[in-house]
């Protein structure tokens, strides 16, 4: 019996020892770089030999856990597993024991070793969780989110990226708490929210997909009034223990976001730019044809002579062909293509998204050379009020009211007022016409939006706009209430109404992050009624636009597809002279498109058709591919079809201020006699991001050609005295060139420098011949400077921006009499802009500016000013600005 106790004494003693051991354990996780089975089994072995308890190795989420006792250190396990081969965040291993490592071992390397930055990465415990996010709202977000699920507490921490759980596995999972917290938008390690939830996460909140679970977030802003601020990337966030804002920090802790006004994103297959509001405000954005000032990407036209527009161009071609949106639904196009840019003022615009070369097709058919999308003011999580007002030294004046506000948890609204006014007669070449018209425009809109996707899934946005805008152009001295016949002076009246009303609404299915179904409307109401001179013009347009699109996986998140039907109906009603055209465009249409996603490709194919009543069924493939070799390098193809019906008057009324009669030669289309304009665009580029003067730097080189299939030419050089429209019969083509350069030499400043190259030809009725108007070599270069701010968030702001623009080809003007004729090509020339803005606080913001201080202009605007009713003269070869320097000021101030 005695035997029997000691036995079970001693057996007591035996467990208490591994009890009390065991007890002494602890778990950590560490990055370690491994490829294969061989891998894990070397590393595993490592780790052991070390003197770790337990050692296993995930080759999917190239993690070692490890569970090691007081007597050895993780840093010498994880040095041994760097001697056996595999770099891990603590140590890396030598060139030559890498290179022996077995062909199927070798893994990806990083540049920088991992000494240097192994500040990014910690040890997780059992209950922490990766969890992307931003900001204090993603912080909210997720606890909340996390909390419902079941969890007893919840804590995220922006700087690790990871959500620490505590619950009662009997109520709830980890893996029932991460899926919700993916549901309610934020990627985790374990489970990946929806495009369409992801997208509709606040501005502020929508963190980098790409970055690896593990690696710092450098977009973490902890400031809640940081939405708010445009220069908030110059101003580090400061995380106290709480993670709440606060002036007390943990040492170590303070995190810089570096978030570009202006980013190429890393994550979509098409080349995509995204232009944060910040970026606007580097220049006098009074409108949509002005926000481009800074960005090199596309080419804005100098206002024409007489009636002020100014034109878009993207890969050399004419703004036309690109597609322009405003919330993803059709905006300038049809009658609105001359003046539409003016009809966006700067200070309503949120962000835009610029697509080089082929876009989607789940949103149309007429992107050829790709898509310019605006985004208006939505977002607020409390009522923000802006007053804008802005005025130059030559008689223009505007104003802006902005108001964002939520009424509850799911409803919010936003009012926007605009009002601008030209009042000056400017002719800096004394040619006695106004350099850009005199009038007024009344702009107002109103958005409605509601938000109860984490819930019911539904999530809508209205919209409602109005426009009146004025403009009277001409000679100094032209009186408007005069008729034309009851003056001598030459004059341009202009009076456009505009109104639209459009919907989205969404729905995401419950259990089902990864499937919606969206639905939007539009209708718009265009009317325009001008004249130039003795020539009248007028125009309506009624168009309703219809999208559903549904979008799912195949299997799991890998493959994703959308599918849908679109319906398009344009009623056009035009007076030129004495002519009158009608017609209706109705387009039924259907499209699919597929997403691909591997470890380091995307690949989004698609294709629609569309049933279109005058110009025939249409199919319109597209496809994007994008491939990352490192993180750091990724290469991008595409190719893809667009089509578009020509509106030849409304598209080409910069040359209805001349003597130029139109003439169309007609060949049996049926939009004004002519065939629809197809073409193919191809694109490569290449984008390559690295370290300079210890901070990020990139550059981008893209080629892009276009081939028209069949085209409506715009003839100017048949005659100075016609303007003639037919369809391509030969070959039509437009190679583009584009590199740009982006770094920081030292903290808060930015340089950007790009060189553009265009060949950009046609074969017109008398042979083939560049296009004009349109430089082969371009030059640009942008430089922003920041102070730091002070303690009440004031800062200034430097930026300036050179654009260099070589000589263009101008139309043939040989049969003019001497006086009257244009050079082959016009000269080379610089244009320099600048600003200097001063924040005082974060409410309110002043700003000083110069346009065109290089003074250079155009001399020659007007052909045969003298003599506006005889048969030389023409307003329409604009080459250069035509206005000398102009300054500005501006305030901004928020309620």
């Amino acid at each position: 019996m005695k035997l029997y106790i000691s036995k079970f004494i001693l057996g007591l003693m035996v467990l208490s020892v591994h009890f009390i051991s065991a007890q002494n354990l602890s778990k950590s996780k560490f990055k370690v770089k491994g490829n294969c089975e061989m891998c894990q089994t070397r590393i595993e072995t490592a780790a052991k030999k070390a003197g770790a308890k337990t050692a296993v190795y995930s080759i999917d989420l190239q993690t070692l856990t490890l569970e090691t006792d007081g007597n050895v250190s993780t840093d010498e396990i994880l040095k041994k597993v760097a001697d056996a081969g595999h770099d891990n965040e603590k140590f890396k291993s030598s060139d030559a024991t890498y290179k022996d490592l077995p062909g199927c071992c070798h893994y990806e390397r990083d540049s920088q070793s991992p000494p240097a930055e192994a500040h990014r990465h910690h040890a997780k415990k059992d209950n922490e969780f990766y969890v992307k996010g931003n900001c204090a709202s993603c912080k909210a977000r997720i606890e909340k989110t996390a909390k419902t699920a079941g969890a007893d507490s919840a804590e995220w921490s922006a700087e690790k990226q990871t959500v620490t759980l505590i619950f009662d596995p009997s109520k709830t999972s980890s893996d029932k708490v991460l899926k919700a917290i993916a549901d309610a938008g934020h990627d985790n390690e374990k489970y990946k929210t929806s495009d369409a939830v992801y997208k509709n996460l606040p501005g502020c909140c929508l963190y980098d997909r790409d970055i690896p679970f593990g690696e710092a977030n450098p977009d973490v802003h902890f400031e809640e009034e940081a939405k708010h601020d445009d220069h908030k990337e110059h101003q580090p966030a400061t995380l106290t223990e709480d993670h709440k804002p606060s002036e007390k920090s943990i040492e170590g802790v303070t995190i810089t976001g570096s978030k570009a006004a202006t980013a190429l994103s890393k994550k979509e297959a098409g080349l995509v730019f995204n232009i944060d509001k910040k970026e606007l405000l580097k220049a006098a954005c009074c409108n949509l044809s002005e926000s481009f000032e800074t960005n090199a990407t596309v080419d804005v036209s100098f206002s024409n002579a007489v009636t002020g527009t100014k034109q878009l161009k993207m890969l050399g071609l004419d703004q036309k062909y690109t597609s322009l949106t405003k919330e993803l639904l059709p905006e300038i196009r049809g009658l609105a293509s001359a003046y539409g840019l003016n009809f966006i003022p700067g200070r309503w615009i949120e962000s835009i998204q610029l697509t080089k070369g082929g876009s989607t097709v789940t949103n149309g058919y007429e992107s050829i050379t790709g898509q310019i999308n605006t985004e208006l003011l939505k977002n607020a999580k409390e009522p923000e009020t802006s007053l804008n007002i802005f005025a130059d030294f030559n008689g223009r004046a505007e104003a802006n009211i902005t108001s964002v506000s939520p009424i509850n948890e799911k409803w919010s609204q936003t009012f926007l007022l605009h009002g601008n006014g030209t009042f000056g007669d400017t002719d800096m070449n004394h040619d006695t016409f106004l350099d850009r018209p005199k009038g007024t425009q009344i702009n107002a809109a109103y958005l409605l939006n509601y938000n109860d996707l984490e819930k019911s899934g539904f999530g809508s946005h209205f919209g409602i706009n109005f426009i009146k805008d004025e403009r009277t152009a001409g000679q100094i001295g032209f009186d408007k209430t005069l008729g034309q016949d009851k003056q001598g002076a030459y004059g341009v009246g202009i009076d456009i109404s505009r109104f639209q009303v459009w919907n989205k609404t969404g729905y995401v299915f419950k259990g089902k992050p990864y499937q919606s179904l969206g639905w939007m409307n539009q209708y718009v109401y265009h009317q325009q009624d001008s004249f130039f001179g003795l020539r009248n013009y007028a125009g309506k347009q009624h168009t309703y636009y219809s999208n559903l699109i549904f979008e799912s996986i195949i299997g799991n998140t890998n493959h994703k597809y959308k599918a849908g039907a679109s319906f398009l109906y344009d009623g056009y009603e035009e007076t030129y002279l004495m002519d009158d055209m009608k017609r209706n465009e109705i387009v039924p249409g259907i499209f699919a498109e597929y997403t691909l996603t591997g470890l380091k490709y995307t690949l989004v194919a698609g294709a629609r058709a569309d049933f279109h009543n005058l110009a025939g069924t249409q199919f319109t493939p597209r496809v994007n591919f994008k491939y990352d070799f490192t993180p750091q390098t990724i290469l991008r193809l595409s190719a893809g079809r667009g089509f578009r019906t020509a509106n030849v008057f409304a598209e080409n009324q910069q040359y209805f201020a001349s003597n130029r009669s139109i003439q169309i030669l007609q060949n049996g289309g049926n939009i004004y006699g002519l065939r629809p304009e197809i073409a193919w665009n191809y694109g490569a580029s290449l984008q390559q991001e690295f370290k300079l003067f210890g901070r990020k730097s990139s550059i981008v080189a893209d080629f892009f050609r276009t081939d028209f299939q069949d085209q409506v030419l715009v003839d100017l050089d048949r005659s100075p005295q016609q303007l003639t429209f037919y369809n391509l019969e030969g070959k039509s083509f437009a190679n583009s060139f584009q590199t740009q350069w982006d770094f920081t030499p030292f903290k808060n400043f930015d340089v950007r420098l790009a060189y553009k190259y265009y060949d950009v030809q046609a074969d017109y009725i008398d042979g083939r011949r560049e296009v004009p108007f349109m430089a082969k070599h371009r030059g640009f270069v942008n430089l922003a400077y920041a102070t730091n701010k002070n303690d009440k968030g004031g800062f200034w702001s430097f930026d300036t921006t050179l654009n260099w623009v070589g000589k263009q080809r101008l139309p043939e003007t040989s049969s003019n009499p001497a006086e009257f004729q244009l050079p082959v090509y016009s000269d080379s020339y610089a244009v320099l802009n600048a600003q200097i803005s001063r924040n005082f606080n974060k409410k309110i913001r002043a700003y000083l500016g110069g346009e065109n201080l290089t003074s250079y202009y155009q001399k020659n605007a007007i052909v045969d000013f003298r003599n506006p009713f005889g048969n030389y003269f023409d307003g329409g070869m604009v080459y250069a600005p035509i206005m000398k320097a102009n300054f500005y000021v501006g305030l901004d101030v928020t309620f």
